[in-house]
């Protein structure tokens, strides 16, 4: 009988754990449907303008171009963009693992790194890495609350900031990409400097000649920056629709996994109680059979 209990005992515990996956599955899936419109309708103007941002700065001279200055990398600075919340299965560990790849690289060319992590896994991770810089802010895991271009615009103008004072020479954003709620793809982007178009491409493509209005001088000091805003907030939209997709289909396996775990716990335990009865029966035609004797 103390098997039978232990095997009811993990039923319900295993009848509790698919309660909850379940639940999960559901509040992600509803979260996912709100980010995903959110990324399909942003990614196709953000593209556009990444394109157009790329051509400009490659027409920019050294003296008007600062977000695409190419020099020297000697300093780094790695963005990886992962969740607050765990139960997302590799969600956050591909990434860590595209950026634990980049720092050997990175230090293997003697280039100095320096982490800032948006996300609460990513800044538990690095806390204990020594890659953090004291002067960059630690406290971006909220900006997934409630997450808007006015949140993400101040630490765009971060970095914009770090790379124009030569604090860094290279920025790179490290994020999952949204396809579907089945599949994410794990990017590493250059943030600054802005590439040119070929680079961009993977190609040799012809520079597109823009005409500008109202002036080169307008076009560097707004258009610019709006446009490098825009790259971020994208990158964090991407992140924050993956991490909806992931965990939904994490989910979704673990509630899966535990049907099949009460299925054969269920029988287990039918095996075990009919032993037990064919047991006690036997007992009982036994004292019987002794009595008569």
């Amino acid at each position: 009988m103390a098997n039978l209990k232990e095997v009811r005992g993990r039923i319900v515990s295993v009848n509790s754990t698919k309660q909850i996956t379940a639940a999960m599955k559901m509040v992600s899936a509803a979260k996912l449907r709100r980010a995903q419109d959110a990324i399909v309708r942003m990614r196709p103007y953000a593209e556009k303008l990444q394109n157009i941002l790329s051509n400009v700065s490659a027409s920019l001279d050294s003296n008007e171009g600062i977000y695409s200055a190419q020099r020297p990398v000697k300093k780094v600075l790695f963005v990886p963009i992962v969740s607050n919340r765990g139960l997302a299965g590799a969600f956050n560990t591909q990434v860590f693992r595209l950026v634990r790849k980049a720092v050997i690289d990175a230090k293997g060319n003697g280039q100095e790194v320096t982490v800032m992590p948006i996300g609460k896994k990513a800044m538990d991770l690095y806390r204990r890495g020594g890659l953090l810089d004291p002067k960059l802010p630690t406290d971006l895991a909220n900006l997934f609350d409630g997450l808007n271009f006015d949140k993400v615009a101040p630490v765009a103008e971060l970095l914009m900031q770090q790379f124009a004072e030569g604090d860094y020479d290279r920025v790179v954003l490290f994020y999952n990409k949204f396809k579907n709620a089945a599949m994410q793809i794990t990017t590493e982007e250059q943030f600054l400097p802005v590439m040119p178009t070929a680079a961009v491409a993977g190609s040799a493509t012809t520079k597109t000649d823009h005409i500008m209005e109202p002036d080169r001088a307008t076009i560097v000091r707004e258009i610019v920056p709006k446009s490098l805003k825009i790259q971020l907030y994208k990158a964090l939209l991407d992140s924050f629709a993956s991490e909806h997709g992931a965990r939904m289909t994490a989910m979704h396996k673990a509630t899966d996994n535990a049907d099949s775990l009460l299925k054969d716990l269920k029988l287990s335990y039918n095996k075990a109680r009919q032993a037990a009865i064919t047991g006690e029966i036997l007992e009982i035609v036994g004292g019987a059979e002794a009595l008569k004797g």
